[in-house]
């Protein structure tokens, strides 16, 4: 650890080392697309599980068809949270250039008139 001192009162101060940046590469043979328009969250003290799936949204009868879970993604909270930081990054950019997303899906309808 690289040692600096404190001008004011000429302590030494510990600077810790700045990490050095990491190459990692990601191998992509054998992965699957899937689309998701339906999601919930659960989780344990130790891990958040995300569930997706789709939803139809059609009425057979007198009953909405079931949301299909089709995927589950199981991670730490650490591994969450930075997906949070990703994600929350990745919707400002494309709200920078897009306009806002509108996640209420009855102000997304275009009525005539």
């Amino acid at each position: 650890m690289a040692d600096e001192h404190e001008p004011s009162s000429g302590a030494v101060v510990p600077v810790p080392p700045q990490p050095q940046p990491m190459r990692l590469e990601i191998a992509t043979q054998g992965m699957t697309t899937a689309y998701a328009n339906f999601f919930r969250v659960a989780g344990t003290f130790e891990e958040l599980l995300l569930d997706f799936g789709f939803h139809t949204g059609l009425v057979v009868g007198n009953a909405t068809e079931p949301a299909r879970i089709t995927h589950r993604m199981v991670m730490s909270f650490p591994t969450a949270k930075r997906l949070l930081g990703a994600l929350q990054a990745a919707v400002q950019r494309h709200e920078q250039t897009f306009g806002p997303v509108e996640t209420d899906p009855q102000k997304r309808v275009r009525r005539p008139g």
